[in-house]
């Protein structure tokens, strides 16, 4: 493991809601989504741009969606693609999936650090979420084994492939259990990463004096208590794939600067004892600053790419924690 984290940051505008469908507002300016991304990384420093890119039927009427659009555009001078290919076959295509998979590692696997196999397929009641679609574990299996053999076969030998779910607790706590059980050790060779999606003090509170060590502690248990049982070596390094505070009624920007120092700080901080290897922040900027919901307003930045105080205080976690 390097002696600091890898950061990144979704750059587009579009979210998904807790409704099914996308927070948007104004359509991505994609020089200053380059100016802000040039401003955050550090010279000499890899930086990850994550992008969704979905999978679905072939006679879904659905539009194929790739958000942001095109974001192979922001790859180079040290700016590197956390790709997420997002299983939403309606059919259960399987094979389908694995092509797809295969496919994007021929075409973007160059320009790209990770690939995320699924999106949150442990979350099944949203269909903006992977965990909506039939036969997700066998597409997750499918999608990370396809793909990290495609790599070998193009000589990608930096490109790490993984997955992610959002905290497992309850009825779904044993999720990474039965995928590698489901996988066997073809899989497990196969994973080069497993991702969190986590967002402390967003959908529960908690009080910012106990946020370092509710963060902390989460960390801890994933890895004692998810991973290590399932299989997954103490190697196989935990991104946090997804990570944010949005402002908005009740929400100052202050605030969010306040909760985004302080869940870095504690990853940062665990990240040996617990093998974190990268942050991925959510979002760059506002899908919509005018909107009243949530959902809308995850920016460091607000949707005409004015800084919130979050930008400034992301700029010197990275120059603090960087590798």
């Amino acid at each position: 493991m390097s002696d600091g984290l890898l950061f990144g940051i979704y750059p587009g505008g579009a979210t998904g809601d807790d409704s099914g469908g996308l927070a948007t507002g104004p359509k991505d300016d994609p020089e200053r989504i380059r100016a802000a991304l040039d401003r955050l990384r550090l010279d000499g420093r890899a930086f990850l741009v994550r992008g969704y890119i979905s999978f679905v039927d072939a006679d879904d009427t659905r539009e194929v969606t790739q958000s942001p659009e095109r974001v192979e555009q922001y790859a180079g001078d040290g700016l590197a693609l956390d790709l997420v290919a997002q299983y939403q076959s309606r059919s259960g295509d399987v094979a389908g999936y694995a092509g797809f998979v295969r496919d994007l590692v021929r075409r973007h696997g160059h320009r790209a650090a990770t690939l995320q196999v699924t999106e949150e397929p442990n979350m099944t009641g949203n269909p903006t979420l992977d965990g909506y679609y039939p036969r997700v574990r066998e597409a997750l299996v499918e999608g990370v084994v396809a793909a990290a053999d495609e790599a070998r076969r193009q000589g990608l030998d930096h490109l790490r492939v993984g997955f992610n779910t959002t905290p497992l607790f309850g009825p779904g706590a044993d999720f990474i259990a039965s995928v590698t059980d489901l996988g066997g050790e073809e899989f497990a060779d196969a994973l080069g990463y497993v991702g969190l999606d986590f967002f402390p003090d967003v959908f529960q509170p908690v009080p910012l004096d106990r946020l370092y060590d509710a963060v902390t502690g989460l960390l801890g248990m994933h890895r004692a208590e998810r991973l290590t049982p399932a299989g997954i070596a103490s190697e196989v390094p935990l991104h946090i794939t997804e990570n944010g505070w949005p402002t908005g009624p009740d929400r100052s920007p202050e605030r969010q600067a306040e909760v985004l120092e302080t869940t870095v700080r504690a990853i940062a901080e665990c990240r040996t004892a617990v093998g974190v290897g990268a942050y991925t922040h959510f979002t760059l900027r506002d899908a919509d600053s005018g909107a009243p919901g949530m959902f809308h307003r995850f920016g460091l930045l607000t949707d005409d790419y004015a800084p919130k105080p979050a930008f400034a205080a992301y700029q010197e976690l990275i120059a603090r924690f960087g590798g």
